[in-house]
Protein backbone atom coordinates (compact mmCIF):
# COMPACT_ATOMS: atom_id res chain seq x y z
CA UNK A 1 0.00 0.00 0.00
CA UNK A 2 1.15 3.24 -1.20
CA UNK A 3 1.71 6.27 1.42
CA UNK A 4 0.16 9.78 0.59
CA UNK A 5 2.84 11.92 2.65
CA UNK A 6 1.87 15.16 0.90
CA UNK A 7 -1.62 14.07 2.40
CA UNK A 8 -0.19 13.33 5.71
CA UNK A 9 1.84 16.75 5.43
CA UNK A 10 -1.19 18.79 4.81
CA UNK A 11 -2.91 17.00 7.83
CA UNK A 12 -0.13 17.40 10.27
CA UNK A 13 2.73 19.74 9.36
CA UNK A 14 2.58 23.58 10.24
CA UNK A 15 2.23 25.45 6.64
CA UNK A 16 5.35 27.40 6.33
CA UNK A 17 6.92 26.13 2.93
CA UNK A 18 5.00 26.10 -0.59
CA UNK A 19 6.69 22.80 -1.11
CA UNK A 20 7.25 21.47 -4.59
CA UNK A 21 5.23 18.40 -5.15
CA UNK A 22 8.23 15.98 -4.74
CA UNK A 23 8.69 13.53 -1.85
CA UNK A 24 12.94 13.13 -1.44
CA UNK A 25 13.77 9.79 -0.02
CA UNK A 26 17.58 9.06 -0.96
CA UNK A 27 20.31 11.26 -1.85
CA UNK A 28 23.65 9.97 -3.26
CA UNK A 29 26.30 12.15 -4.46
CA UNK A 30 24.87 14.77 -6.60
CA UNK A 31 21.38 13.41 -6.50
CA UNK A 32 18.58 12.69 -5.16
CA UNK A 33 15.37 10.52 -5.73
CA UNK A 34 11.65 10.75 -4.84
CA UNK A 35 9.63 8.21 -3.87
CA UNK A 36 8.09 7.24 -7.00
CA UNK A 37 11.87 6.30 -7.81
CA UNK A 38 12.99 9.35 -10.53
CA UNK A 39 16.65 10.78 -10.40
CA UNK A 40 17.10 14.62 -9.86
CA UNK A 41 20.42 16.45 -10.37
CA UNK A 42 20.35 18.43 -7.45
CA UNK A 43 21.15 21.75 -8.62
CA UNK A 44 20.40 23.59 -4.98
CA UNK A 45 21.88 20.98 -2.66
CA UNK A 46 19.41 21.07 0.11
CA UNK A 47 19.90 25.48 0.13
CA UNK A 48 23.50 25.31 -0.05
CA UNK A 49 23.87 23.07 2.87
CA UNK A 50 25.54 19.49 1.17
CA UNK A 51 28.55 21.13 0.02
CA UNK A 52 29.99 17.28 0.50
CA UNK A 53 27.43 15.88 -1.48
CA UNK A 54 24.63 13.93 -0.21
CA UNK A 55 25.01 10.89 2.39
CA UNK A 56 28.83 11.45 2.02
CA UNK A 57 30.33 8.68 3.54
CA UNK A 58 33.03 10.10 5.82
CA UNK A 59 30.28 12.07 7.23
CA UNK A 60 27.93 9.21 7.35
CA UNK A 61 30.41 7.31 9.39
CA UNK A 62 31.44 10.08 11.73
CA UNK A 63 27.81 10.59 12.78
CA UNK A 64 27.60 6.54 13.46
CA UNK A 65 30.49 6.19 15.17
CA UNK A 66 29.65 9.73 16.90
CA UNK A 67 26.38 8.14 17.32
CA UNK A 68 27.54 5.42 19.01
CA UNK A 69 29.76 7.12 21.48
CA UNK A 70 28.60 10.14 22.46
CA UNK A 71 25.72 11.87 21.54
CA UNK A 72 25.46 15.11 23.96
CA UNK A 73 26.40 16.08 26.91
CA UNK A 74 25.64 20.18 28.39
CA UNK A 75 28.55 22.72 27.59
CA UNK A 76 29.51 22.16 31.35
CA UNK A 77 31.88 19.74 30.02
CA UNK A 78 34.24 19.71 27.26
CA UNK A 79 33.84 17.20 24.44
CA UNK A 80 36.83 16.32 21.77
CA UNK A 81 34.94 16.62 18.56
CA UNK A 82 33.62 20.19 19.60
CA UNK A 83 37.63 20.97 20.43
CA UNK A 84 38.60 19.59 16.95
CA UNK A 85 35.76 21.16 14.95
CA UNK A 86 37.32 24.86 16.40
CA UNK A 87 40.88 23.61 16.02
CA UNK A 88 40.27 23.11 12.45
CA UNK A 89 38.11 26.49 11.80
CA UNK A 90 40.17 29.12 13.90
CA UNK A 91 43.47 27.26 11.99
CA UNK A 92 42.33 27.94 8.71
CA UNK A 93 41.20 31.45 9.39
CA UNK A 94 41.73 34.20 10.59
CA UNK A 95 39.98 34.12 14.30
CA UNK A 96 40.89 33.36 17.28
CA UNK A 97 37.37 32.03 19.10
CA UNK A 98 34.45 30.19 17.92
CA UNK A 99 30.90 29.19 19.32
CA UNK A 100 28.70 26.83 18.42
CA UNK A 101 25.31 27.20 17.85
CA UNK A 102 22.24 25.26 16.15
CA UNK A 103 21.44 26.96 12.91
CA UNK A 104 22.44 30.75 11.12
CA UNK A 105 19.55 32.48 12.69
CA UNK A 106 21.03 31.41 16.11
CA UNK A 107 24.60 32.14 15.21
CA UNK A 108 23.39 35.74 13.69
CA UNK A 109 20.98 36.12 17.08
CA UNK A 110 24.38 35.46 19.20
CA UNK A 111 26.88 37.73 16.92
CA UNK A 112 24.20 40.62 17.41
CA UNK A 113 24.65 40.57 21.25
CA UNK A 114 28.54 40.66 20.87
CA UNK A 115 28.01 43.55 19.02
CA UNK A 116 25.62 45.21 21.82
CA UNK A 117 28.14 44.48 24.06
CA UNK A 118 30.93 45.76 22.34
CA UNK A 119 29.41 48.27 21.92
CA UNK A 120 28.53 48.95 25.82
CA UNK A 121 31.76 48.27 26.23
CA UNK A 122 34.09 50.55 24.05
CA UNK A 123 31.56 53.33 22.06
CA UNK A 124 29.13 54.66 25.07
CA UNK A 125 26.56 52.39 25.46
CA UNK A 126 26.36 51.94 20.76
CA UNK A 127 23.78 49.41 19.89
CA UNK A 128 22.64 50.26 16.19
CA UNK A 129 23.89 47.54 13.55
CA UNK A 130 24.06 48.59 9.49
CA UNK A 131 22.95 46.05 7.28
CA UNK A 132 22.16 46.08 3.72
CA UNK A 133 18.52 46.35 1.74
CA UNK A 134 18.02 43.09 -0.04
CA UNK A 135 20.10 41.19 2.87
CA UNK A 136 18.77 37.89 4.91
CA UNK A 137 19.70 36.74 8.32
CA UNK A 138 17.43 35.21 9.24
CA UNK A 139 13.70 34.19 10.43
CA UNK A 140 14.14 34.77 14.26
CA UNK A 141 12.24 38.71 15.00
CA UNK A 142 15.92 39.51 15.64
CA UNK A 143 17.25 38.39 12.45
CA UNK A 144 13.79 39.23 10.46
CA UNK A 145 14.39 42.85 11.91
CA UNK A 146 18.56 42.59 10.72
CA UNK A 147 17.12 41.16 7.12
CA UNK A 148 17.13 44.43 4.65
CA UNK A 149 14.03 43.35 2.91
CA UNK A 150 10.21 44.80 2.51
CA UNK A 151 8.25 41.89 4.21
CA UNK A 152 5.02 41.30 1.95
CA UNK A 153 2.80 40.78 5.13
CA UNK A 154 4.14 41.79 8.04
CA UNK A 155 2.57 40.36 10.77
CA UNK A 156 5.33 40.49 13.26
CA UNK A 157 5.06 43.75 14.07
CA UNK A 158 6.46 45.10 16.51
CA UNK A 159 9.74 43.84 15.31
CA UNK A 160 13.10 44.58 17.59
CA UNK A 161 14.52 47.77 16.72
CA UNK A 162 18.51 48.97 16.62
CA UNK A 163 18.88 47.54 12.58
CA UNK A 164 19.71 50.36 9.82
CA UNK A 165 18.98 49.54 6.11
CA UNK A 166 21.44 50.76 3.87
CA UNK A 167 22.30 50.17 -0.02
CA UNK A 168 24.54 47.18 -0.61
CA UNK A 169 27.78 48.22 -2.01
CA UNK A 170 28.07 51.78 -1.40
CA UNK A 171 30.24 53.04 1.33
CA UNK A 172 28.87 56.44 0.91
CA UNK A 173 25.37 54.80 2.58
CA UNK A 174 27.40 53.34 5.16
CA UNK A 175 28.76 56.40 6.22
CA UNK A 176 25.75 58.33 6.20
CA UNK A 177 24.20 56.22 8.07
CA UNK A 178 26.90 56.09 11.43
CA UNK A 179 26.35 57.64 13.92
CA UNK A 180 27.01 57.46 17.61
CA UNK A 181 24.74 54.89 18.03
CA UNK A 182 26.60 52.78 15.82
CA UNK A 183 28.49 49.90 17.19
CA UNK A 184 28.49 47.15 14.45
CA UNK A 185 28.29 46.60 10.49
CA UNK A 186 26.72 43.75 9.26
CA UNK A 187 27.39 42.36 5.55
CA UNK A 188 26.87 39.05 2.91
CA UNK A 189 30.11 38.76 0.88
CA UNK A 190 27.58 37.64 -2.03
CA UNK A 191 23.82 38.44 -0.90
CA UNK A 192 22.62 35.04 -1.76
CA UNK A 193 18.47 35.31 -0.79
CA UNK A 194 18.39 38.52 -2.18
CA UNK A 195 19.48 38.06 -5.68
CA UNK A 196 23.02 36.91 -5.98
CA UNK A 197 24.38 40.28 -5.90
CA UNK A 198 28.16 40.94 -6.10
CA UNK A 199 29.78 43.76 -4.47
CA UNK A 200 33.07 45.62 -5.85
CA UNK A 201 36.15 44.36 -5.42
CA UNK A 202 37.11 47.10 -3.34
CA UNK A 203 33.84 47.71 -1.41
CA UNK A 204 34.61 45.60 1.86
CA UNK A 205 38.47 47.31 2.20
CA UNK A 206 36.16 50.67 2.51
CA UNK A 207 33.95 49.40 4.68
CA UNK A 208 36.85 47.84 6.81
CA UNK A 209 38.99 51.29 6.53
CA UNK A 210 35.72 52.46 7.93
CA UNK A 211 35.27 50.41 10.72
CA UNK A 212 38.67 50.81 12.05
CA UNK A 213 38.28 55.06 12.02
CA UNK A 214 35.18 54.60 13.95
CA UNK A 215 36.15 51.37 15.96
CA UNK A 216 32.92 49.29 15.10
CA UNK A 217 32.82 46.18 14.66
CA UNK A 218 32.95 45.05 10.95
CA UNK A 219 30.40 41.35 10.78
CA UNK A 220 30.43 39.04 7.80
CA UNK A 221 27.33 36.89 7.40
CA UNK A 222 28.90 33.85 5.54
CA UNK A 223 25.97 31.11 6.37
CA UNK A 224 25.53 30.88 3.11
CA UNK A 225 28.70 31.65 1.09
CA UNK A 226 30.98 29.90 4.00
CA UNK A 227 32.37 26.49 3.43
CA UNK A 228 33.61 26.77 -0.15
CA UNK A 229 30.75 28.10 -1.67
CA UNK A 230 32.55 30.90 -3.49
CA UNK A 231 35.85 28.97 -4.39
CA UNK A 232 37.51 29.53 -0.84
CA UNK A 233 37.20 28.33 2.34
CA UNK A 234 35.50 31.61 3.60
CA UNK A 235 33.94 33.85 1.53
CA UNK A 236 35.95 36.97 2.91
CA UNK A 237 38.77 35.69 1.29
CA UNK A 238 37.74 36.13 -1.96
CA UNK A 239 37.57 40.30 -1.52
CA UNK A 240 40.71 40.03 0.70
CA UNK A 241 38.31 41.40 3.66
CA UNK A 242 39.14 41.13 7.12
CA UNK A 243 35.92 41.09 9.27
CA UNK A 244 36.13 40.95 13.24
CA UNK A 245 33.11 38.24 13.46
CA UNK A 246 31.59 35.50 10.70
CA UNK A 247 28.41 33.41 11.15
CA UNK A 248 28.60 30.07 9.43
CA UNK A 249 26.08 27.65 9.45
CA UNK A 250 24.68 25.79 5.87
CA UNK A 251 27.74 24.04 4.72
CA UNK A 252 29.40 23.95 7.88
CA UNK A 253 27.40 20.28 9.24
CA UNK A 254 27.65 18.26 5.70
CA UNK A 255 24.29 18.29 6.37
CA UNK A 256 23.51 18.09 9.73
CA UNK A 257 21.91 21.48 11.51
CA UNK A 258 25.00 23.38 13.12
CA UNK A 259 25.96 27.17 13.50
CA UNK A 260 28.98 28.90 14.29
CA UNK A 261 30.44 31.98 15.19
CA UNK A 262 34.07 33.09 14.60
CA UNK A 263 35.18 36.17 15.83
CA UNK A 264 39.01 37.73 16.68
CA UNK A 265 39.96 38.91 20.39
CA UNK A 266 38.81 42.34 19.87
CA UNK A 267 35.62 41.23 18.97
CA UNK A 268 35.56 38.32 21.46
CA UNK A 269 33.64 39.91 24.37
CA UNK A 270 31.39 37.50 25.77
CA UNK A 271 31.83 35.89 29.81
CA UNK A 272 31.17 33.10 31.25
CA UNK A 273 28.12 35.15 33.07
CA UNK A 274 25.13 33.14 31.42
CA UNK A 275 25.63 35.88 28.54
CA UNK A 276 25.25 33.19 25.89
CA UNK A 277 25.10 29.76 25.67
CA UNK A 278 22.92 26.90 23.91
CA UNK A 279 22.01 23.09 24.94
CA UNK A 280 22.26 21.62 22.04
CA UNK A 281 25.07 24.21 20.54
CA UNK A 282 28.10 21.83 19.60
CA UNK A 283 27.01 18.76 20.53
CA UNK A 284 29.48 15.93 20.25
CA UNK A 285 27.28 14.66 17.16
CA UNK A 286 26.89 17.21 14.64
CA UNK A 287 30.87 19.03 15.68
CA UNK A 288 32.06 15.39 14.97
CA UNK A 289 29.76 15.44 11.28
CA UNK A 290 30.99 19.22 10.80
CA UNK A 291 34.44 18.13 11.45
CA UNK A 292 34.57 15.19 9.05
CA UNK A 293 32.53 17.86 6.19
CA UNK A 294 35.23 20.53 6.91
CA UNK A 295 38.20 18.53 7.10
CA UNK A 296 36.74 16.80 3.50
CA UNK A 297 36.65 20.28 2.35
CA UNK A 298 40.06 20.88 2.88
CA UNK A 299 41.55 17.58 1.98
CA UNK A 300 39.71 16.83 -1.31
CA UNK A 301 40.56 20.44 -2.42
CA UNK A 302 36.67 21.31 -2.92
CA UNK A 303 37.51 25.03 -3.17
CA UNK A 304 40.03 24.65 -6.39
CA UNK A 305 37.01 22.63 -7.73
CA UNK A 306 34.61 25.14 -7.10
CA UNK A 307 36.43 27.77 -8.32
CA UNK A 308 37.36 26.00 -11.49
CA UNK A 309 33.72 23.93 -12.09
CA UNK A 310 31.69 27.42 -11.07
CA UNK A 311 33.64 29.29 -14.11
CA UNK A 312 32.34 26.16 -16.17
CA UNK A 313 28.85 26.44 -14.78
CA UNK A 314 29.20 30.23 -15.28
CA UNK A 315 30.12 30.43 -19.04
CA UNK A 316 27.44 27.36 -19.87
CA UNK A 317 24.58 29.85 -17.97
CA UNK A 318 25.99 32.67 -20.01
CA UNK A 319 25.42 30.49 -23.27
CA UNK A 320 21.98 29.81 -22.22
CA UNK A 321 21.37 33.79 -21.92
CA UNK A 322 22.98 34.16 -25.33
CA UNK A 323 20.48 31.70 -26.87
CA UNK A 324 17.48 32.67 -25.12
CA UNK A 325 16.37 36.68 -25.25
CA UNK A 326 14.10 36.45 -21.62
CA UNK A 327 16.92 35.87 -19.89
CA UNK A 328 18.31 39.01 -18.32
CA UNK A 329 21.04 38.38 -16.31
CA UNK A 330 22.98 35.73 -15.43
CA UNK A 331 25.13 36.61 -12.33
CA UNK A 332 27.12 34.70 -9.59
CA UNK A 333 30.81 33.24 -8.12
CA UNK A 334 32.03 29.79 -7.42
CA UNK A 335 29.25 27.55 -7.19
CA UNK A 336 26.58 30.15 -6.16
CA UNK A 337 24.43 31.69 -9.11
CA UNK A 338 21.44 33.36 -10.36
CA UNK A 339 19.41 33.77 -13.07
CA UNK A 340 17.37 36.51 -13.99
CA UNK A 341 14.25 36.80 -16.73
CA UNK A 342 12.74 39.71 -18.18
CA UNK A 343 9.23 38.32 -17.45
CA UNK A 344 7.44 36.46 -14.16
CA UNK A 345 8.42 33.15 -15.42
CA UNK A 346 10.59 31.60 -12.93
CA UNK A 347 7.92 29.50 -10.91
CA UNK A 348 7.67 27.95 -13.96
CA UNK A 349 10.42 27.13 -14.95
CA UNK A 350 11.02 25.80 -11.22
CA UNK A 351 7.95 23.65 -12.00
CA UNK A 352 9.19 22.64 -15.28
CA UNK A 353 12.71 22.01 -14.16
CA UNK A 354 11.19 19.40 -11.65
CA UNK A 355 9.57 17.23 -14.77
CA UNK A 356 12.90 17.41 -16.53
CA UNK A 357 14.89 16.21 -13.55
CA UNK A 358 16.99 18.67 -12.05
CA UNK A 359 16.17 21.07 -8.77
CA UNK A 360 16.53 24.47 -8.63
CA UNK A 361 15.99 27.19 -6.12
CA UNK A 362 13.25 29.64 -5.96
CA UNK A 363 14.48 33.28 -5.78
CA UNK A 364 11.46 35.64 -6.92
CA UNK A 365 8.88 35.18 -9.55
CA UNK A 366 11.62 36.63 -12.13
CA UNK A 367 14.80 34.56 -10.78
CA UNK A 368 16.39 31.31 -9.79
CA UNK A 369 18.64 30.39 -8.06
CA UNK A 370 22.02 27.44 -8.89
CA UNK A 371 23.56 26.33 -6.17
CA UNK A 372 24.65 22.53 -6.33
CA UNK A 373 27.21 20.34 -4.26
CA UNK A 374 30.96 21.19 -4.50
CA UNK A 375 31.64 17.77 -5.78
CA UNK A 376 30.06 18.19 -8.62
CA UNK A 377 31.63 17.60 -11.99
CA UNK A 378 31.56 18.58 -15.38
CA UNK A 379 29.63 15.76 -17.13
CA UNK A 380 27.07 16.34 -14.06
CA UNK A 381 27.16 20.28 -14.86
CA UNK A 382 26.27 19.35 -18.57
CA UNK A 383 23.97 16.95 -18.02
CA UNK A 384 22.06 20.16 -15.20
CA UNK A 385 22.32 22.77 -18.09
CA UNK A 386 20.35 20.29 -20.65
CA UNK A 387 17.90 19.79 -18.40
CA UNK A 388 17.33 22.96 -17.21
CA UNK A 389 17.27 24.09 -20.84
CA UNK A 390 14.59 21.80 -21.38
CA UNK A 391 12.51 23.51 -18.77
CA UNK A 392 13.59 26.20 -20.03
CA UNK A 393 11.94 25.16 -23.36
CA UNK A 394 9.35 23.49 -21.85
CA UNK A 395 7.97 26.95 -20.14
CA UNK A 396 8.64 29.50 -23.63
CA UNK A 397 6.36 26.41 -25.22
CA UNK A 398 3.92 26.84 -22.04
CA UNK A 399 3.31 30.74 -23.04
CA UNK A 400 2.66 30.85 -26.94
Amino acid sequence: MLIDWKKIESELYMSCVNRQQVVLVRGEGNWVWDDDGKKYLDFTSGWAVNNVGHSNEDVASAISLQAKTLLQTSNQFYTVPQLELAEILISNSIFNRVFFSNSGAEANEGAFKLARKYGKINLNGAYEIITAKNSFHGRTLATWSATGKPHDEDVFQPLPSGFIHVEYNNIEAIKSATTNKTAAILLEPVQGEGGVNIPDDDYFKQVRKWCDENNLLFMMDEVQTGMGRLGSLFGYEKFNAQPDVITLAKGLGGGVPIGAILSNRKASVFEPKSEHGSTFGGNALTCAAAYASTKYIIDKGLCKNTEEIGAYLGSRLLDLKNRNSFIKDVRGMGLLWGVEFDIDVAPSIYLNCNETGVLLGLLSTNAVRIMPCLTINQDEIDEGIKRFEDGLNKTKGDLI
